[in-house]
């Protein structure tokens, strides 16, 4: 059985992805632990606890291989496969989720959009159509799908949750300010702004106590 990676750890590699490409886009070849700590504000003893869960990629003395690391942290996150994904809500937030071109380039690719409005049938978004809701079941039976970003509001998502499940789909990108509840083989990932906001706030009102108390 594999060693089961804890979820603080997960939540880190995609920041050493994207530190790692910036260095690569600064033309830096290798780099220490030390000085990749510096960089990201983690310490280098757990910079190398996290990549030994996956087999270490250094070698004392002679650090990392940006270019060699940042491919393997990107077969990690399976960002060397191509990942098919739907959108169901094509409101603004689905419309700007569908028109980013990063995701394309990390092998996250929009295969479909589906709204109930009627009045959005047919519009396109980039190399795609948007399609009615009607149209699911026949469109996820022909066409694999590996990742839902449901940005539909909370009081029908769970409803939209049940029936994808029943035809499948695995995974879900839930930007819905609700909890859902999945099977054990569902991975859910949750993004909810207000959440992020608050948590900014709460930031906020603390570095003001701190710097208050230290005049």
């Amino acid at each position: 059985m594999k060693k089961e990676i804890s979820q603080v750890v997960i939540k880190r590699m995609p920041r050493y992805y994207r530190y790692l490409g910036e260095l690569i886009d600064q033309g830096t070849e290798r780099i220490s632990s030390g000085e990749l700590s510096k960089i990201m504000k983690v310490t280098a003893s757990q910079i190398r606890q996290d990549l030994n869960n996956f087999g270490g990629f250094g070698q004392q003395g002679y650090g990392y291989n940006v270019q060699y690391l940042y491919d393997e942290i990107g077969k990690i996150l399976g960002l060397d496969k191509t990942h098919n994904m739907i959108i169901v809500g094509g409101g603004n937030l689905g419309l700007a989720l569908a028109t980013n071109s990063r995701f394309d380039r990390q092998g996250f690719v929009v295969t479909g959009i589906f709204d109930i409005n009627p009045n959005l049938k047919g519009k396109q978004v980039n190399n795609n159509s948007i399609m009615m809701m009607s149209e699911l079941d026949e469109f996820i039976q022909h066409n694999h799908v590996d990742i839902a970003a449901l940005t539909v509001p909370k009081d029908n998502v769970q409803e939209i949750v049940d029936h994808l499940q029943e035809l499948g789909i695995k995974a879900f990108w839930n930007f819905a300010h609700l909890d859902l509840e999945v099977a054990e083989d569902v991975v859910v990932q949750n993004v909810h702004l207000s959440d992020s906001l608050m948590r900014l706030s709460l930031n906020m009102i603390q570095r003001k106590e701190r710097y208050q108390d230290d005049e």
